[in-house]
């Protein structure tokens, strides 16, 4: 069960016996008909776990939840200013799109302005994820880019470092590589963690992704809001990616998606970023909080709610945000036959 107080994210907790607690329910009619196992830690800036549920201390992969700390690197090196990146540049820096033609065109004038095409990101295509905008390009008859890629602002913002820092800009995704070492060591210090012997595997889009606990991760999105202890050019990164993530939610996601309806119904005062396989990680700037949580079955119908659920318990959603705290489910004739909600659990 959630408890309090629990040991700091240095303290390696073992798992329970019967596994990560059973915190998200799935109905149909009066029934429950499925149910999720997840785990969560909430840590304020000094690393103390203030809230808990499960292993937070077993690694998990944080997929793309991490973007704005890999956004990081782009701030303080000062190619965000050598490029003139603009807020939305940055929140799309951050982003997992969904290839709406605000992203795509924001992508392609990025580029453009660095000197780069398409065919310098490493990321892969796919179509976007936006049912409009997916049919929009496959009735014109276009081709899918890497700019329709979700994670296309990310890499355009690893371009955009390898520029400034005269490296290479080809294999910017390889482990080695300058850009992914500088962004590894802010990684290490924004989580308190080394990593160099850290699970390692490559993400979707085909850039390391690292192994971490979750208490380590809502350390890290804690320092987010409140960087205090870092150097003075990650205090002001950590202002500038904040600020452009309130003031950009669309970019982060796009049109319907969990993100960017939660940060615009709350004005910013929770950040989010979802991950793939159940992934979400998040900061409370005016609490400095940051939350991080993996729902084990990769379900991110599950992790958003199970999200919800915990900005409810901080007081960043009530009850006049109900379509944010739980999820109706429909069937083909669009009728209402059950929901996914948290299940019943103290907070």
């Amino acid at each position: 069960m959630p408890h309090d107080h629990a040991p700091s994210p240095h303290d390696e907790t073992p798992a329970a016996a019967t596994g990560n607690p059973l915190l998200i329910e799935v109905t149909r009619g009066s029934m429950v008909e499925s149910r999720h196992r997840a785990a969560f830690a909430v840590a304020d800036t000094d690393g103390r776990i203030v809230l808990s549920a499960g292993d937070f201390a077993r690694p998990v992969y944080p997929r793309s939840a991490i973007k704005p700390l890999q956004a990081l690197p782009l701030i303080e090196s000062g190619a965000a200013d050598a490029f003139n990146l603009s807020v939305a540049e940055i929140a799309l820096a951050c982003a997992s799109h969904s290839g709406e033609p605000r992203h795509v065109d924001t992508v392609l004038a990025w580029l453009k302005r660095i000197g780069r095409t398409t065919a310098d990101l490493e990321c892969g295509i796919h179509l976007p994820s936006n049912d409009l905008a997916m049919h929009a390009l496959l009735q014109s008859r276009s081709d899918a880019t890497p700019a329709h890629n979700n994670c296309s602002g990310k890499h355009t913002g690893f371009l955009t470092l390898a520029r400034h820092m005269g490296v290479p800009t080809t294999g910017y995704i390889a482990y080695a590589h300058p850009v992914q070492q500088r962004i590894l060591g802010v990684l290490e210090t924004m989580t308190g963690l080394d990593l160099g012997s850290a699970p390692r595997g490559i993400d979707g889009c085909g850039i390391p992704v690292i192994g971490m606990p979750l208490g380590h991760l809502a350390l890290a999105f804690a320092r987010l809001t409140d960087p205090r202890d870092q150097p003075e050019a990650r205090q002001a990164a950590c202002e500038r990616v904040c600020a452009a993530m309130a003031a950009e939610p669309f970019m982060v996601a796009g049109s319907g998606r969990y993100c960017t309806l939660v940060m615009t119904a709350t004005g910013g005062h929770a950040l989010i970023k979802t991950g793939a396989e159940g992934v979400y990680c998040g900061a409370l700037p005016k609490l400095g909080l940051g939350i991080a949580l993996k729902v084990d079955d990769g379900a991110g119908r599950a992790a958003e709610v199970l999200m919800g659920r915990l900005l409810q318990h901080f007081g960043i959603l009530d009850e006049s945000h109900a379509e944010l705290l739980s999820q109706p489910l429909f069937n083909r004739a669009g009728v209402r036959i059950g929901e996914v909600r948290a299940a019943d659990i103290a907070l």
